[in-house]
């Protein structure tokens, strides 16, 4: 018994296209975000998901609705929110060039990369126990999508920071996991 995951990362936000990294903040969809959330509605039209959830996080919960209201209902769920920058959160990316040094140090004030492991291990046996042979949409951030690398690919966090899309230039639409 397996559920599917298909990951998509909400759209660019204003915050992105300005250097700066949102974290726990809202964040806005910047009009290049809203127009690739209308895309990804387009581009997942013939998939039925049996549920879709997001992340409580603005950019998420707008670039769900965009995508997928009329479809599905949308669960917001705050375990897929973004890594807590602590004092980093809205400030510039610049601290990301080495994410390394937060998989088990937290962000001043903030968490590390393994907080947000636990965080996801725990939604995903909540789907597990919820949604059993169903194929569910997620739509969230950076760092749950790498949590999810390293739950179900067994990858270190070290290879999923390192070998990330974001890295290598390899953004597609959705990423399918099997949980």
């Amino acid at each position: 018994m397996v559920v599917k995951v298909t990951y998509f990362v909400h759209g660019t936000t204003i915050d992105n296209e300005n250097g700066i990294a949102t974290g726990w903040a809202p964040g806005e969809l910047s009009d290049t975000g809203k127009e690739q959330a209308v895309e990804l509605a387009k581009q997942t039209a013939h998939i039925r998901f049996n549920a879709v959830f997001c992340s409580d996080l603005k950019r998420a919960v707008d670039s769900a609705t965009i995508s997928f209201s009329g479809k599905n209902k949308i669960i917001q769920d705050k375990r897929l929110r973004e890594c807590n920058y602590g004092d980093f959160n809205s400030k510039p990316e610049k601290f990301k060039k080495d994410m390394t040094r937060y998989i088990d140090r937290p962000f001043p004030n903030g968490e590390c990369y393994k907080d947000v492991e636990k965080r996801i291990v725990g939604f995903v046996l909540f789907l597990k126990e919820n949604y059993d042979n169903k194929h569910i949409a997620i739509v969230a951030h950076q760092a749950p999508q790498l949590a999810l690398e390293v739950i179900t690919k067994h990858k270190t966090w070290k290879e999923a920071i390192t070998g990330e899309w974001r890295s290598v230039g390899k953004w597609q639409p959705g990423w399918e996991y099997s949980l």
